[in-house]
């Protein structure tokens, strides 16, 4: 067996349970964004020869919503240092943003507008914001 990224059973254990979608976050945020009115697709590809998924597609409009965790993507207010494995920590949320960043290119080249919402932003503001956009692209 190869050797974990973790630096211990415990850590390997706690991170294999961080769930990939229907997060509180994300659920908060679908909820305020449904009671608007507006209708998407939950976790899909915008792009479909890109494996790239938005928490929130909007396809008439072309809109994409990912909702992002404040340490998995560096929130600039949130993010703290792992204290244990630290620069494995750093490269792995160095590479998602530029990753984010990537992404964000390819689909505004496309025609796409991307919407990024932090994990600890108001749901109901977040929503407005997103309704607003959707509504002026349609």
């Amino acid at each position: 067996m190869a050797e974990s990224w973790a630096s211990s059973q415990a850590t390997r254990a706690s991170m294999q349970a961080n769930r990939g979608r229907d997060t509180k976050p994300e659920l908060a945020l679908r909820s305020a964004v449904y009671a608007l009115g507006l209708r998407y697709r939950v976790s899909a590809r915008p792009l479909l020869n890109l494996r790239r998924t938005a928490d929130l597609v909007f396809t008439k409009a072309r809109v994409a919503v990912f909702l992002d965790g404040c340490f998995w993507h560096g929130c600039p207010e949130h993010h703290t240092v792992a204290a244990t494995n630290a620069r494995f920590w750093a490269d792995k949320v160095a590479s998602n943003i530029a990753r984010d960043r990537d992404t964000d290119r390819r689909l505004e080249e496309t025609g796409w507008l991307v919407i990024r919402v932090w994990e600890h932003e108001d749901p109901h503001r977040a929503a407005l914001r997103i309704e607003k956009a959707v509504r002026e692209r349609r």
